[in-house]
């Protein structure tokens, strides 16, 4: 059986680059097309001169306008910028083809699934509302903010074993998250800038949907509150998060570490390629998860996250911990790469 033909739209930014990267050994996706902007009619390996390496077997691709009428391909990944997904990605979709985007564009939209594949794989079935309302032979699928998705995958077992009614998160996160061009040297050299437009908002909000129940073809929020502070640090890659959680019941710090370091989710029973053995990774030392030692952690590199510092707070059944996850690999281009596995094994894709 042939591998299936992949697009990835927006593939000459920091995230498209992972994409290239991570497919050029992929056992069932091969990259067919992909798009860009201002590097449209370049090969690959042009577009990415003084930017980033592009493995051999795609130097030579033409980087191509985003335009479904010239994209010959299965699955379409999409890193697009906000405004360009909000108008490209529905096209595409329209066109027949499925889309995984990491983009922020459609993730709050009630029949678009919001999915990070070990937490929440039933929400798939938002397809068939989807296609039905929109009526369209494609169709979009969302992952997350890659700063979400490293509290929210651990916060999941908690979720599940204990119940949590709050959770407190403050977070370090690198300026590979902003982009090449998003924070200014002069800006963030030797210093910290306590706040990321919009990021505060996303990750309170998305971890609702994502947890949230299927039903009759909406997905209705978990009832969590979450209160977060964003800040930008001068590290290069890893979002390191303090996540201060209130149970519903008493847990003792050896229960929760069993509990997260137990933790695998449908992608690991289903073996498929970009899943981690283990999906969340604990450590036992008092100075770790550290972005320079744990970033790229696990049997995938990036795809698993690294808590630590688990203690209980003062407050009555509060837990504390700290978890790092790779945001260009994890929070990005590795868990679209696995929700598209996803979909393919559970026949979503044609």
């Amino acid at each position: 059986m042939g591998k299936l033909g992949v697009a990835i739209l927006g593939a000459t930014g920091m995230v498209g680059q992972i994409y290239v990267q991570m497919l050029s050994r992929h056992p069932w996706f091969e990259i067919r097309a992909v798009t860009g902007n201002t590097s449209v009619g370049k090969t690959l390996a042009e577009a990415y001169r003084g930017r980033g390496h592009v493995p051999e077997k795609y130097a030579e691709l033409e980087v191509l306008p985003s335009d479904p009428s010239r994209i010959d391909a299965d699955l379409v990944f999409s890193c697009l910028p906000t405004k360009a997904a909000r108008e490209v990605e529905p096209r595409f979709a329209e066109a027949g083809f499925p889309v995984v985007s990491d983009s922020s564009a459609h993730r709050y939209q009630p029949d678009v699934p919001l999915i990070i594949p070990e937490v929440n794989p039933e929400h798939l079935g938002l397809i068939e509302t989807q296609r039905r309302q929109r009526r369209w032979d494609g169709f979009i699928v969302t992952t997350p903010n890659c700063t979400t998705v490293g509290f929210a995958l651990p916060l999941k077992p908690l979720v599940d074993r204990y119940g949590v009614r709050y959770v407190n998160l403050v977070t370090m996160q690198s300026v590979s998250g902003a982009g090449f061009n998003g924070v200014s040297s002069m800006a963030i050299m030797s210093n910290i800038i306590p706040y990321i437009e919009g990021e505060e908002a996303k990750v309170a909000d998305e971890p609702r949907k994502i947890m949230g129940t299927l039903q009759d073809g909406e997905v209705r929020p978990l009832d969590i509150v979450i209160d977060a502070t964003c800040t930008r640090v001068p590290t290069l890659v890893g979002h390191l998060e303090v996540v201060q959680a209130e149970l519903n019941r008493e847990a003792t710090v050896e229960e929760v570490a069993e509990t997260l370091g137990g933790f695998i989710g449908l992608p690991q029973q289903l073996e498929l390629p970009t899943a981690p053995r283990r999906p969340i990774n604990v450590v036992q030392e008092e100075d770790r998860p550290q972005p320079r030692l744990d970033t790229d952690a696990g049997s995938i590199p990036g795809m698993t996250v690294t808590v630590g510092r688990i203690r209980r707070g003062r407050r009555p059944n509060t837990v504390i911990f700290v978890s790092l996850s790779n945001n260009l690999v994890r929070g990005a281009a590795g868990s679209a790469i696995l929700t598209g596995e996803l979909l393919h094994v559970t026949g979503w894709l044609r």
